[in-house]
């Protein structure tokens, strides 16, 4: 029972960790973000289990933002998104539905990962999935921010391509 208890409280702290870990990122110390999260990950997959579903799909992506090489960006996203099926898949807590709000925001990542690779036909594909997904999303702060970022990388795409915006 005691056992049980303490793990209960140290899965409540991870959330904290990487809130913690995330406001380092957002406050410009990218280094120190990256070390905090990628310890942090190493933790929960001490023992081969690897940790609560939605703790590895939050980690692997604010993870993801850290990284200075595009290529271990996408990566760490595409582990955030392995983590996030697992979740819809498994029906998990949190439940399935609060995990879908989540979609928009990882295909649109993913989308501007193939970008920076060079991979224009990936990041179309990513991003149709993220405009799907984002059909979903309740107007509002979160919402509207993803909604706006979709657009924003597809106007980026079509320069880049020299099509017009669409």
């Amino acid at each position: 029972m005691a056992g049980a208890r303490r793990r209960a409280s140290e899965d409540d702290a991870v959330p904290t960790r990487i809130g913690q870990a995330v406001m380092l990122h957002r406050g410009g110390d990218r280094e120190e973000a990256r070390n905090r999260l990628s310890e942090l990950w190493r933790e929960l997959h001490q023992g081969g289990a690897g940790g609560d579903p939605f703790h590895r799909c939050a980690l692997a992506h604010y993870l993801a933002d850290t990284q200075d090489d595009p290529a271990d960006e996408l990566r760490w996203d595409l582990l955030a998104l392995a983590a996030a099926d697992r979740i819809a898949d498994a029906d998990r807590r949190p439940a399935a539905g609060e995990v879908r709000a989540f979609y928009p925001s990882l295909h649109l990542n993913l989308a501007a990962d193939y970008a920076k690779l060079g991979r224009p036909e990936a990041a179309r594909g990513q991003l149709a999935l993220a405009r799907a997904s984002a059909r979903g999303l309740v107007e509002g702060p979160y919402g509207d921010g993803v909604r706006a970022a979709i657009h924003r990388l597809a106007l980026r795409l079509d320069a880049a391509e020299g099509d017009p915006p669409g």
